[in-house]
Formats: structure tokens, sequence, C-alpha cells
């Protein structure tokens, strides 16, 4: 249903004009010719929001709207219509053939998965197996045998997403095994809070202007705004590009430190210095010890601001090791030469000087000692909390420094409460399934792996980001059911038993909003086709399965789809001052930013007032050495950022090795869109993922710009083609995560999924997250590929094999009753506000998953996001202090 042809209400019509007064009072500017055609309907997505052209119910064109999008990417322009109807789409129920036949007997033969052909099923056939292996599962091995892996909630930028609807219908039945983590900030999420008081991987960064007004130079480690900021978790709006041309043409000098140059580097006119990869901790370790050596250190800052500075100091000094931490050491480890680093370092503590750290420095093995390191350096030479100073580790996504408007965004559906409160670190699914029993240490708290029999993924593409992919696959093999929600056939679900194919956002209304940090934008996102084939939206099939479980009153609260969505929009403040009918006929609404959010400094509170503003840390300042982490003896995470040396690295590695990172891509978020065909033609390389190799390295293999190239180790190998070029170090190779994999007969991924060679070592006790950046290949070219890359097309389906009715008493479906008479009890306010409104980005989704301590650090970037007012906030605040970790 949808409000461009309503169904069940009708809504008042107008063009009441409103908001800033920089956008044209139409939905696009396209409506200001006379002449155009008018089957046009507003949309947003992660890429940007636009107007959908529509003829014969056809979708036939992008309109990128310039008034809110200023630089739309090819993403809009050509990916969004290619894979709407690309071939890839899952048009109806499918189950894999051998589940299908065994699902009684229980001889499903999931050594099969991957391998097998499908089996067109129609939606009762499907929602009744999903139900029986459910309540099976539940039944037989406890609730904490089904396992989640649909987490963060990327696969769209509603509010109803995927993860959040499987997670409440699964919550009703009692829940299930999470995640908890994620791959993109796993390791400083959890470090960060200890150190600085706040998550800060997903914090607003310094208004620009400060920037622009203040900065004399700026530092990107591994970051590279410029490519990240193509796309959003919400809706992009490529705000930040034009901020980044005023702080560069106001005479900031910017300098990069990477393996690689980037776009940002040509953009923003860098200093490139290459850096052997994950040795950044041994460079700021050398820096602070330059600095000390000339008197260049801030004592008073570090007296007034951090505790923990003089331990620190004493192993830079090398006092507690006897190695001091010299420029001449660190440069025999990052490969700069001793005069730059000592130069560097000058230059830094001399100068107004803002460090931007990526989220890829952390997914390394001891991947939360190099945040930290870049934090210590810049307590030593006293910058955070200054005006142009400091430290950053979000510049490069959600428009990191737009201005902060205060406003809150639209919420969707509580998930409500799980009562199973296991988890499994998001990059440990291997290991769990490998160790059902084993304890494991995270966060300062023991968990024990349960005994997985069913995962259901709802909207994310678990089988690409995971790493050592061939270790995942077998691992599977002891999983009874997988059951996957998607829109297309991606990795996640070639894998699957069970496929329930979901409409693209296109296909249904739903709501967002935009800006990360800014907030300041709600939009509409209108139903602009009918859906493909059988596809039905993630809010319909969640609803057809809570039916089917007999849990459809409770999933629904009793009230109609299009209700949850205008209740979401009430719940914003764009509520206050644009009625619903006017907002959705418009498509979008915009909030007003105040101008003292220009003008804000990150931290500069504390900076003025310790005292009076104490950071969320254990003494209120800045831990240059944290006594918590210390304390919890963990071997690979000392109480302080230190170097370690890494499993595989550059500094250890066999001959002919070279080590391999892989950044986000440029042309997809993650692996979506991957199967764009006309995406394709503009980076593919003999239609595989491209791979940067240095001119040095292909010469010495034989390889030419253009060739096949193989990248291999003991995990795995992936075919790629050669990038050659000299803006990226000797020794090192980049390949974009996120390709959609196909195995050729060799066991080769001959589309170029990365995760077949990264390793599943997790970065330390501490956070058990991702070490994607943290490995070693091999490199050969290519002589004998085995055809074209065919992992966009469909795998084989039979279409018309004779299904027999699925006999309802066979399901066992009033086990549910049983299951759950026990559980149900009313939430206390602040519960229910944190279970409906905090739990459905990157935060924990469990209260007891963090301490008091670490609850305080999330909440000042939590509560804006969730859109909490004062007292919603001091409601949420009282539950998560009486059930934290550390409360009981």
């Amino acid at each position: 249903m949808s409000f461009a042809n309503p169904t069940r209400r009708a809504f008042l019509q107008g063009s009441v004009a409103f908001g800033a007064a920089t956008l044209m009072n139409s939905t696009a500017m396209a409506a200001i010719d006379p002449n155009s055609f008018a089957g046009r309907t507003f949309h947003a997505t992660h890429f940007g929001p636009f107007e959908a052209v529509v003829r014969d119910g056809k979708l036939v064109g992008i309109n990128a709207m310039t008034e809110l999008d200023a630089r739309p990417t090819e993403m809009l322009a050509y990916g969004f219509m290619d894979r709407t109807y690309d071939k890839s789409r899952i048009n109806y129920p499918m189950v894999r053939k051998s589940y299908l036949l065994g699902w009684e007997t229980g001889d499903v033969k999931p050594q099969l998965r991957g391998k097998e052909e499908y089996v067109r099923v129609d939606w009762n056939t499907a929602y009744s197996l999903t139900a029986k292996a459910l309540l099976d599962t539940a039944t037989n091995h406890g609730n904490q045998a089904i396992f989640s892996s649909s987490y963060g909630g990327w696969s769209n930028a509603g509010v109803f997403r995927p993860n959040v609807l499987q997670g409440r219908l699964l919550n009703l039945m009692g829940g299930c095994t999470n995640t908890q983590g994620d791959w993109s900030a796993g390791a400083s999420q959890i470090s960060l809070p200890h150190v600085i008081g706040d998550m800060e991987v997903y914090s607003a960064q310094s208004a620009w202007e400060t920037i622009r007004d203040n900065t004399e130079v700026f530092v990107l480690v591994g970051c590279d705004p410029v490519k990240n900021n193509r796309i959003e978790y919400r809706v992009a709006d490529h705000g930040m590009y034009t901020p980044w041309e005023m702080i560069r043409d106001a005479g900031v000098k910017f300098i990069s430190i990477n393996p690689q140059r980037t776009a940002s580097d040509e953009y923003l006119n860098a200093e490139w210095i290459r850096i052997i990869p994950n040795t950044d901790v041994a460079l700021f370790l050398g820096m602070a010890h330059h600095v000390l050596e000339n008197g260049l250190e801030d004592r008073a800052y570090m007296d007034r601001y951090t505790v923990g500075a003089d331990k620190w100091i004493a192993y830079v000094k090398g006092e507690t090791d006897g190695t001091p931490k010299t420029p001449a050491w660190a440069a025999s480890i990052t490969g700069i030469e001793e005069a730059r680093i000592r130069e560097l370092a000058e230059l830094l503590a001399r100068s107004n000087t803002e460090i931007a750290g990526a989220w890829a420095l952390q997914r390394a093995q001891h991947g939360e000692m190099t945040h930290w390191a870049i934090v210590n350096f810049a307590a030593l030479t006293g910058k955070i909390g200054k005006p142009g100073c400091g430290v950053g580790f979000s510049w490069h996504y959600g428009n990191g420094g737009m201005p902060q408007s205060g406003n809150s965004t639209p919420s969707g559906l509580s998930q409500g409460r799980n009562f199973v409160k296991g988890i499994c670190p998001a990059s440990r699914i291997t290991e769990m399934l490998e160790n059902p029993g084993k304890e494991f240490f995270y966060n300062g708290n023991t968990y024990t792996y349960p005994d997985v029999k069913m995962i259901f993924n709802a909207g994310n593409n678990f089988m690409s980001h995971q790493q050592d992919t061939n270790r995942l696959i077998r691992a599977l093999e002891k999983v009874e059911t997988i059951v996957s929600v998607d829109v297309w056939w991606t990795a996640a679900t070639r894998w699957a038993d069970i496929v329930l194919p979901a409409s693209s956002t296109l296909e249904r209304d739903d709501i967002t909003s935009g800006g990360t940090y800014s907030n300041n934008r709600v939009y509409a996102m209108k139903k602009v086709i009918e859906p493909i084939g059988e596809s039905k939206s993630d809010y319909e099939i969640f609803e057809g399965l809570a039916d089917k479980l007999g849990l459809w009153a409770q999933f629904t609260d009793g009230e109609d789809y299009m209700t949850h969505i205008r209740r979401a929009y009430e719940r914003s403040s764009a509520a206050k001052t644009t009625p619903f009918e006017e907002f959705w006929e418009k498509g979008y609404a915009v909030m007003e930013t105040p101008d003292d959010a220009r003008k804000w400094t990150r931290h500069g509170a504390f900076y003025e007032d310790p005292d009076a503003h104490p950071l969320h840390t254990a003494s209120g300042k800045i831990e240059m050495f944290c006594e918590t982490i210390a304390n919890m003896n963990i071997d690979d995470c000392p109480g302080m950022p230190m170097w370690m040396e890494k499993h595989e690295y550059l500094g250890n590695a066999r001959e002919g090795q070279l080590h391999v990172v892989s950044p986000h891509p440029w042309f997809r978020l993650h692996s979506q869109m991957d199967q764009s065909k006309t995406l394709r033609g503009l980076y593919k390389v003999q239609g595989r993922e491209p791979v940067r190799i240095n001119s040095q390295d292909a010469a010495e293999r034989g390889i030419e710009d253009g060739d096949l190239v193989e990248l291999y180790n003991d995990r795995g190998t992936v075919i790629a083609g050669a990038v050659v070029s000299d803006d990226i170090m000797p020794g090192v190779i980049s390949i974009y995560e996120g390709a959609w994999p196909q195995l050729d007969s060799k066991g080769r991924c001959n589309s170029g999924l990365v995760n077949f060679i990264t390793s599943t070592q997790r970065s330390s006790g501490l956070s058990e997250a991702t070490s994607a950046n943290t490995v070693l290949v091999s490199l050969r070219k290519c002589v004998d590929p085995e055809g074209p890359n065919t992992a966009y097309e469909k795998p084989p389906i039979i279409e018309d094999m004779e299904v027999a009715a699925i006999d309802e008493d066979k399901l066992g479906l009033d086990r549910l009753y049983e299951l759950t008479e026990s559980l149900y009890a009313d939430m206390e306010p602040g519960e229910k506000i944190f279970y409906e409104r905090c739990t459905v980005c990157h935060g924990p989704r469990e209260v007891s998953h963090f301490t008091r301590q670490q609850w305080k650090g999330i909440t000042p970037s939590m509560f804006p996001r969730a859109g909490l007012d004062e007292e919603e906030a001091a409601l949420v605040m009282d539950y998560l202090m009486k059930n934290a970790s550390d409360a009981m």
C-alpha cells in the first residue's frame, strides 16, 4: 500500500512550504519543468534521495535531487536501476532440494549447501518449514541454539529494517543468540570507552568550521573520507565535500599516512607518507619518543586531563622493557625514514593538529592499540578538546564534521526483550560453530559459545564479510537449518536451506532520516513499483511468519503497517512543525540546525572544565594507561598502547609474500551493487575484482596491467584483475572487500572475494574483533582461469517440482505456547524505550553486555541518534544503570 495510491486511508494533499529556505518547494527540480513526465515518486536510500520515474508500472529512470544531494554518485545513477530488475533477484520462496525432501526425517544433507539446486515452493510451505525449524530448535536444544547473524541493519536505509523485525519476532518466542560488536569498528568500540569515555568511532566530529578556522595540520591515518562518504547508514547527502574543499582552500596542510595513495589524498592535495600496514602504533610511539627527547610534550595538559601518563612515557623511553621507542626503532618497523619521523613529530607537536584515524586501522591484530596510540600522542602534545585540534575516528563516515541539529529522528518497532543472554562476537561465528561449549572472554566478561543448530539471517550477507570463508563453509555443515531473507542471490542466500524473497525498498513504503550526525532530515521511502515476482516486504515476511506461529497480534500490536510508519514519523522532531500528511506528500522534511552547533569542538567541554564535564572513563580523564583493562590480564591487550608484533605482516613475511589490505569499495556498499552490470563495467578487470599492485611487485612476477592474477595462502585462493600502480607501496596489494563469490572446480574464488584468504585471527581477547587487514598472501599470474565470472547468475532452480502440501499437524505449532508462557512480562518504561529505539544500530542490544561506565560512555552518542528527549534519556539511563553487567 502506498500513499501515492492509498488503499486504507485518504490523506490531505498539500504543498505548504516548510524547512530550510534554500530548498525548493517541490518534490524535485524536475517538477519545475511544466512539460516533465508526471510519473515520479520520492524515495531515499543509502546512496541518496531521488525521484523514481515510472512508466507503465516499471522503473525507467532515477532523477537525482540536487537540492538534497548535490553530488549523487554512479551507485544511484546506474547501480540502483540495474539491481532492481537484475537476474540475481530472488523471485519466489525457495528451499534447497535435499532439505525439502528430508525435512521430516532430518536427512537434509547440509554438506550440499552451495552446490545443489533449489526448488520453488509457495509461501505457506516456506513459512511452515521455517516455523517448524524454529520450534524444533527452541524446544529440543533451547533458544540459544538459534543464532541470528542479522546484525547492523545495513540492508536498507529504512526504519523497518529486516534485522529489527527479525529480532522482534524471535524475541516474542523467547529470543536467540545474537552477535555482539561488529566488523566496522569492533575493536575500538570496546577499548575506547575505557580510554576516552566514548566509542568515538560512531561519534560526531568537531564542526567543520572549527577545522577550517583553527587547524594548521590535518593528518589522515588510513582515512579516506572522499571515498567512504559516498554511502551512509541511513541516507547519504554528500554534504561534506564542499566543506572539505573549503578546509583545503583555507590553507590547512593535509598529511596522509597510508600504504597507498587514496582519492582523498588527491582531492585534498595531501602529502603521502607510506607506511607498512599494521605498524601505526610503532610510528606514534617513535614520534612520542622524539617529542619527549625534545621537550615538546605538554606536561600541564597531561597533569590536568589524563591519568597513567608516566607509565606510558616510561614504556616509550624503554625504562620498562629496555627498548627505547626511538624514531630509528620505529623506522625499522614502519618503513618510514627516521628523519621523516622526527620531522613529522615536531610538526604535529608544534601545530594545531587534528588527527583522523580510520576504522580500518583497528581491523587488525592488536587493533585496540592503534586508536589508543593516536589518543596518547594527541594527549602527550596537549591537543584533545582544543578548537581545531585533537583526534577523530569518524571523519570518513556520515559526513563527519557536519554540525549537529540535536533533533530526534523516526524510530520504528521495538525488538523487545531477548531472554537469551549469550552472545557471539561478530567476527567469531566460525569459531562458535566449531567450538560449542567453549568459554571465551569478551569485554571483561566470560561467556560460553552455544551449540548452534539453526541460523536465521535477514538482510545480511555474512557469508561475504566473515573471514576465512572456506573454514566457515565447513563449519556450517554442523548447522541443521539456515534461513535467509534477502532480495538477491547473495552469498548468504546461496548457502541457505530456506530462502524467503524480500522485495526491494522500491516495492514497499518505509521511512528514514538523513545525516548520521546532523540528524536534520526525515525522508519518506515511498513505494514506487509493485513487488517483483512473489517477493514481500520484510514486514510482510515476518508478519506472515508471526501469523504462522500464532504471534500475529503481538508482532503487529494489532495495527496496520502504515500506522506504524505514521507513529515512527511522529516520534521525530519534524512532526512538531510539519504534519505527517504534508511530509508524506512532499517526501521529506528539513529540521533546523542551531548556529552554535557550527562552533562545536569534540571534547571541548571537557577541555574547558574537566571537573564539571568529566569523561565517562573510570577516572573521568583520558586514560593513557588504563587500570581497568590492565586488571583484566589479557595477554594480547595490555593496559596501554604498546607495539606488539603481528602473526602475519611484512616484518615476518616469507620471501615473496605480500601484505593485502581490503578497504571499502568505491562503487559499492560492501557487497551491495556488485551485481550491477553498468558499475562492473566501470571498474572490474576481465569481470573480476581489481587488485592494486605496485609496478615493482608486478614486474618481478611477470604481471601486466589488466592480467588476471591469483592471490593465495593456506586459507584459499582468489582470482582478481591486476591494476598496476605506483600509488601503492611495494610489498602491499589492495583489493576491495565485498565481491560476490563464485568457486571454480579448483576451489578458487573466480570473482575475487578477499575473505577466502583473510584470517579469523582475533584482534585481542578484549574485543574478539576482526583482524581482516592482518593478512599475508602470495601472488602469481593466473594462467588457467575457468571461464567468465558467474557470481551473478542464479543458482540452479527446479521450477516445476511437485511439492506435497505440508501437513500442519506435523509442525507442532502448539509447542510455542509452552515455550513462551513464562516469558512475557510488562517492561518498565526505560526498558521499553531502550529496546525500541536504542538497539537498531552498532551499540549492544542487551543491557548486560556493557558495564555502567561503558554505558555512560556510549549514551552521549546513542541518545541523540535514538532521538531521546531529556525525560526519555533519564528513564533509559536508569534502566541501564540498574541492569548493566557490573550492577548485578
